[in-house]
């Protein structure tokens, strides 16, 4: 059993850090490197053994609108790498792991779009988009790839196809709305594109309500282990700027999660390093 980190930027919220920028958390690679670090840090002596980059919503449109050249935009999705693996070794223990964030193209634009879908762009045109990022985060030294969030199977056959010209490790894991992509694609069939792919080496669910998980494990049959790291289950209200409705999130849907199947298990938005030490318990206390 591997538990994942949480929410990066949650995180860096509750330590103070306006993260309202359109880079997200990928602004403090800039302006508080050593934030990321401790962050990940703290998932780390939580019980996490993966630890998942702040380069989610980095990309190199985003960085030139602040000012920032590609070459120092590469050096920035590095850094993002390599913040995660000077905590690894800060912590220093055995067994933790590095995962490079890659976010979806709806992330880059900063408007909700991940969590729509649609683009209007083709297969082609993602995969255009996504190389020269992905490129990137593939030499930099992380132990795989997290191809998360993702809204819709264009995007994900986009990424999938990229992996595998590469030959790089990667997981697979989409934001859903019950047992559907965010785009409305049915989640058995947004799976299917990573089947038979060895480069994909877990599939799963991130960024939805702890209620669908379940459903989302039984829909995952594609032969590879099943990853999941669902919100706290409450719902970002964007019209006043706030987190509304009850916490779902605990240790023992954790459990239950491995007895459906889930191999990884973490959490996303709004899951901090006190749920992650939960999850170690709970899961615990279950073997």
């Amino acid at each position: 059993m591997v538990i994942s980190d949480g929410g990066l930027a949650t995180e860096l919220e509750a330590r103070g850090h306006d993260l309202t920028d359109p880079l997200w958390s990928a602004r403090l690679l800039t302006d508080a490197p050593q934030e990321i670090t401790a962050v990940h840090a703290a998932y780390f002596r939580a019980g996490a053994t993966i630890a998942t980059t702040a380069s989610y919503q980095a990309s190199f449109e985003g960085f030139a609108a602040h000012g920032i050249g590609r070459d120092d935009a590469v050096a920035l999705l590095r850094r993002s790498v390599e913040l995660a693996a000077s905590a690894r070794h800060e912590v220093g223990a055995a067994g933790l792991r590095v995962a490079a964030s890659v976010g979806p193209y709806g992330a880059a634009l900063a408007d909700g779009s991940e969590y729509r879908g649609r683009y209007g762009l083709s297969v082609r045109a993602l995969a255009r988009w996504h190389r020269p990022r992905l490129e990137v985060l593939a030499t930099a030294g992380a132990d795989v790839l997290a191809l998360e969030t993702i809204p819709d199977v264009d995007e994900a056959e986009a990424l999938v196809n990229l992996v595998r010209q590469m030959g790089v490790p990667a997981w697979l894991s989409y934001t859903i709305d019950g047992t559907r992509t965010r785009a409305g694609q049915p989640l058995a069939a947004a799976f299917a594109v990573a089947a038979g792919v060895p480069e994909i080496i877990a599939v799963g669910v991130n960024c939805c309500a702890p209620d669908d998980v379940l459903a989302a494990i039984a829909c995952a049959d594609v032969g590879k282990p099943v990853i999941v790291y669902p919100n706290s289950g409450e719902r970002w209200d964007g019209r006043h700027r706030a987190w509304v409705g009850p916490r779902r999130f605990s240790g023992e849907l954790a459990t239950q999660w491995v007895a459906a199947g889930a191999r990884i298990v973490g959490g996303c938005c709004r899951v901090g390093p006190t749920n992650i030490a939960e999850i170690r318990r709970a899961l615990a206390v279950e073997a």
